[in-house]
């Protein structure tokens, strides 16, 4: 699948067919034009040893500090960013070390949010985080992803269960399309991942749920009530 997002940012040709974006084939444009029109969210987030502004001015560089701070916002990373010591100025350290996987995650979606780009894909944007801090970022992906054409690249079925048409991918091949509702009544393949992946969110809800209960019952016991 990511194979498709290498072949869209032109990294690679196609050797047969053809690749078009509304009607133009993209070997008839040059890279840099076409990579100025798309943004993307991928897997691992790269950040630079620089500061968080500039992390965010890196999806356009002629941005205003007032831009940078309004993509952050939009992203939802703006209060936490003001609240860091030296706020946008603050240093994220090689490779955004110090940050955790949802922070530098939300720096990405602030940055595609600047450049503001007419496609946006999103490869795995969320697989490398938990479900807690994916549902809290997915409301920060729909953000990005209004009003410009977005291909999201996912294993994690409960981010792409909104999308226009789904697109189910086995060996390289496409063996099932049509949206959420529609795959779900086909009791294909994609209904079986479906399953399984609800089965599993419940399951680690459960195992969360009974940690917190143990936890609180731990609490009551060395700190009973007066």
């Amino acid at each position: 699948k990511s194979t498709i997002s290498r072949l869209l940012f032109r990294f690679y040709d196609v050797i047969e067919g053809s690749i078009r974006i509304d009607g133009q084939d993209l070997r008839d444009v040059t890279q840099q034009s076409l990579r100025a029109n798309i943004g993307m969210v991928p897997q691992d987030t790269v950040l630079f040893n620089e500061t968080v502004a500039y992390n965010i001015r890196y999806g356009r560089p002629g941005a205003t500090r007032e831009e940078i701070e309004n993509a952050a916002e939009m992203a939802q990373i703006g209060d936490f960013i003001r609240s860091l010591p030296d706020g946008f100025e603050t240093e994220v350290g090689e490779r955004g070390l110090k940050l955790s996987g949802g922070e530098k995650q939300r720096v990405a979606i602030a940055r595609t949010l600047l450049k503001a780009p007419p496609i946006l894909i999103l490869d795995e944007a969320t697989s490398a985080l938990d479900t807690q801090t994916e549902q809290e970022i997915q409301s920060a992906l729909d953000i990005v992803s209004r009003d410009r054409t977005t291909v999201v690249i996912a294993h994690r079925l409960s981010t792409i269960v909104s999308a226009d048409e789904i697109l189910v991918l086995q060996k390289g091949s496409i063996v099932e399309r049509g949206t959420h509702r529609a795959l779900l009544k086909k009791k294909g393949l994609y209904s079986e991942m479906w399953n399984r992946q609800r089965e599993a969110t419940e399951a680690e809800e459960r195992l969360r749920l009974a940690r917190e209960s143990d936890k609180m019952g731990i609490l009551t016991r060395k700190n009973p009530a007066n």
